[in-house]
């Protein structure tokens, strides 16, 4: 097997692994359903509805979107930004 041919296998199959534990977002624009596995909602909210969460961040705490045919993506960089901002100290 060729260099190039064995680099785009590795690249599959990283891109495969990353898609089955959805750890690693592969886009640089999340739907609301790839941010809510990012944020981790379901592991630390009680909310039975989970878009209800995401509202909430994004009237309450400014959540960073963009909005492409209607309908809401969440770039990555922007969203991690936001993220290093909501770090609070233990000083309050």
């Amino acid at each position: 097997m060729g260099e190039i041919a064995k680099m785009k296998d590795k690249v599959e199959n990283t891109n495969s692994r990353h898609e089955e534990n959805n750890s690693v977002p592969t886009s640089e624009l999340l739907t609301e359903q790839e941010l809510i596995r990012y944020l981790r909602i379901p592991e630390i909210s009680r909310a039975k509805n989970h878009h209800f969460v995401i509202e909430n961040l994004k009237r309450l705490r400014n959540l960073p979107r963009i909005h492409i045919c209607s309908k809401p993506l969440y770039p990555i960089k922007a969203i991690r930004k936001w993220i290093d901002q909501q770090i609070v100290s233990g000083k309050e």
